[in-house]
């Protein structure tokens, strides 16, 4: 059984002395039943991890660097009690790179809060040779203890070749791995094509989908045109997301950014019923990316009201569940 089959197993039982949740004064302003009459329990009671932090080394873009110190002040500023440091290795990720190598060496500032991510781009195994690219993976992974590959963001489709290298070692160190899917980077069609295909070829591999083309896709009037924005207006069926976290088991959605935000409160109606049918292949995060940035991703816990078991469920076990031992 993988490990996040025996964490889901083991967390209803967990939690089930919690039996309901609040968002605060208990007042649901939408007007949906979270369908649970017991005690309830403060929201903030239960661990939150965020799986989408970031640190970047210089100036860009007009904001200023971030560093772990600066991340880990963030977060007890917002309650969360650990962070995931994703590094951004690939030119189209960001205009100043944060090299796998430095956001490694950050986290492992606050190694009881912050967990290392690293990812490297799949064209050094083609500039230099397989033997290159599998000799940095495992030092990552053995001398480094990192715990997951991301955010993987190349320049190219998800079905490339290119990229069969870092699935498979993904699969062999039992790594999760995070990716951005935009109209530039790991693009695919509006129908997540070339996705299914990877996800029915590696399902030893936790996919943690993320970005505008990848939250998009949520609806099943979605275009190509908005694979790198934020679509508005009501979700209408049919949409790839939905539909491949109910046949896989080895994708999750994870939730941060202003894309993951949008996705669930642009339809507030179908939002509360995509979180509670997949509360259990859902992961919190919010792309803290500069200080000062304003990330929107908390009001959810203001906006739906769900039961204990499925926000302890998105906001830490499903992550947790995923990371290798």
């Amino acid at each position: 059984m993988k490990r996040r089959r025996w964490l889901g197993t083991l967390g209803v039982g967990a939690i089930a002395s919690v039996a309901g949740c609040t968002n605060g004064d208990g007042d649901n302003s939408d007007g949906f039943d979270s369908g649970d009459d017991a005690t309830e329990t403060p929201l903030d009671e239960l661990p939150l991890i965020d799986a989408h932090l970031h640190v970047i080394p210089q100036e860009t873009l007009g904001r200023d660097p971030l560093l772990a110190d600066d991340v880990v002040d963030w977060m007890d500023r917002h309650g969360v009690d650990r962070g995931v440091i994703l590094p951004l290795a690939s030119p189209e990720a960001y205009p100043v790179l944060a090299p796998s190598w430095w956001a490694v060496q950050q986290a492992q500032q606050h190694p009881d809060r912050l967990i290392p991510f690293f990812v490297l781009d799949p064209r050094t195994g083609e500039a230099y040779g397989r033997d290159v690219l599998e000799e940095q993976f495992e030092r990552y992974v053995e001398a480094e203890n990192a715990r997951g590959f991301g955010e993987y963001k190349p320049g190219l489709e998800i079905g490339d070749p290119r990229n069969e290298p870092i699935y498979e070692l993904c699969a062999a160190y039992d790594l999760p791995l995070l990716f951005h899917s935009d109209d530039k980077a790991f693009v695919d069609d509006a129908d997540h094509t070339q996705l299914e295909d990877v996800l029915r070829s590696y399902p030893e591999v936790d996919f943690l989908g993320h970005g505008m083309g990848w939250w998009a896709r949520i609806s099943g009037d979605v275009r190509q045109r908005d694979l790198g924005g934020y679509p508005e207006g009501p979700v209408e069926a049919g949409g790839a997301v939905p539909r491949l976290l109910s046949e896989y088991d080895n994708i999750y959605g994870e939730l941060s950014g202003r894309s993951g935000f949008n996705a669930v409160i642009r339809d507030r109606a179908f939002g509360r019923e995509f979180l509670e049918a997949h509360a259990d292949q859902l992961i919190f995060g919010t792309d803290y990316l500069h200080p000062g940035h304003d990330v929107p991703n908390f009001e959810l816990f203001d906006v739906f009201e769900l039961s204990a078991e499925k926000w302890a469920a998105i906001r830490s076990r499903n992550l947790e569940a995923v990371l290798p031992d």
